[in-house]
């Protein structure tokens, strides 16, 4: 009886016990395996839904009108040239990292690719710090639109009456702005900024202003500048501008045409066939807060930055239009310059004028073939350009040298492995 009790009181709990524990483990597992599917479960909804959001806030394309309810881009309710003020402010900008007047380098746009070549818009979303690119060169801008400004007048500046209010706008914009973002150039006054470089006061409050608003515009930045106002024509209208540094073409030219009549004039390759509908139809819907940005590229065969001699004078007898036609053919490399504009595009809010800032950036081929991938892939670009965008940007006068030597370029840096032959365009625009 002892043997069992001992027999019972010693084995039969252990064997109780590792039943209980076995019976608990089986539990745990079955738990741990419900936990597992569960967790499973939900992260496959998540992700889902996710992805839904993110299919759900993808950015609109600008270039193409779209039916969604709350569209940024959906087609204003209100009558063509009928503007009523909306109540928008820009968001403050934050000071450009580590910016100096003497330092900081231009953004490097390479805005081309391997062909084939195709005639878009090309726009991409701006963000608002960026509306402005100021660099290193802003002293010789400065300086060269002064001058331009002193030598041109109103062939260069000029703002329509009608425009007025909208240039001073502009101006306003540019006063509220520039201290934001580029603290050590510009201070913000009472009545106006003051240019610390330059030691330039703007007094913008004072009536009547001390020049032009958008000639005082152009002073304050490297770009050039247009407002476009729409008229109850539904055409929008160049109508005042400040373009000093265009290289090929002139404010006296295009002052108070309508948007199509400015490509036209000036034989825009694919203006009315792929262009023209989209490029009104966008004008008609852009709206204060969705500012956008595109880039372009030129080739020029000479180093001035504000007229591109090589295709005639500024200022013409009237004898022989302005024109490639007129441009040496092959002249050396040393002469080839790339020229690529950043333009932004944004409606001011009071006036509801549509703002172009018009950034040229102006370097010689043979720096920038320096970089990687760049000959091969600008020669791709060129040679994929149509008959009409060929003469367009005057292709006959300098593709000969300027291909032979891309390819040269393009030729050694595959032979010494900087590039590959299947290079993407991966960093487009830059």
């Amino acid at each position: 009886m002892a043997l069992e009790f001992l027999s019972w009181s010693a084995e039969r709990p252990a064997d109780g016990f590792i039943m209980l524990i076995a019976a608990n483990a089986r539990q745990s597992l079955c738990a741990g395996i419900v936990a597992v599917l569960f967790a499973w479960l939900v992260a496959t909804k998540l992700t889902k839904r996710n992805k839904s959001i993110i299919r759900r806030e993808k950015s609109p394309d600008p270039e193409k009108p779209t039916s969604r309810k709350g569209s940024t881009l959906k087609a204003p309710e209100r009558p063509p040239g009928i503007w009523t003020p909306v109540e928008f402010k820009r968001p403050k900008a934050t000071p450009y990292p580590a910016w100096d007047v003497h330092k900081t380098d231009s953004l490097p746009y390479r805005p081309f690719r391997h062909g084939p070549y195709h005639i878009t818009m090309g726009l991409r979303t701006m963000q608002w710090d960026d509306w402005i690119e100021l660099d290193k060169h802003y002293l010789k801008f400065h300086s060269d639109k002064a001058q331009r400004i002193e030598e041109r007048g109103e062939k260069c500046c000029r703002t329509a009456p009608e425009a007025y209010d909208g240039a001073v706008e502009l101006l306003e914009e540019l006063c509220d702005y520039l201290p934001q973002r580029y603290p050590t150039l510009f201070q913000r006054t009472d009545v106006g900024i003051s240019n610390l470089a330059t030691d330039e006061t703007f007094n913008i409050v004072q009536r009547p202003l001390s020049e032009d608003p958008m000639a005082m515009c152009a002073r304050l930045v490297q770009d050039d500048l247009a407002i476009m106002f729409e008229k109850p024509d539904g055409q929008y209208y160049l109508l005042a501008g400040a373009i000093l540094l265009a290289g090929f073409w002139r404010l006296s030219d295009k002052f108070g045409m309508p948007l199509s009549e400015i490509h036209t004039s000036g034989d825009v390759p694919g203006f009315k066939t792929k262009l023209e509908k989209g490029m009104l139809n966008f004008f008609r819907r852009v709206k204060c807060e969705t500012p956008v940005l595109r880039n372009n590229y030129f080739m020029q065969v000479d180093d001035d930055l504000a007229w591109s001699h090589s295709i005639g004078p500024e200022d013409g007898d009237g004898t022989q239009a302005a024109g490639w036609g007129t441009a040496a053919k092959d002249k050396a490399i040393e002469h080839h310059h790339f020229r690529s504009e950043r333009q932004s595009l944004r409606r001011l809010p009071r006036s509801g004028g549509v703002v172009f800032t018009i950034r040229t950036y102006f370097e010689p081929v043979t720096v920038i073939a320096k970089e990687p991938g760049v000959p091969g892939r600008l020669a791709s670009a060129v040679r994929s350009w149509g008959d009409d965008v060929s003469k367009y940007k005057g292709k006959a006068r300098y593709q000969n040298v300027l291909l032979e030597y891309l390819d040269r370029e393009h030729k050694r840096q595959l032979e010494e492995g900087v590039v590959t032959e299947d290079e993407e365009d991966r960093k487009y625009p830059f």
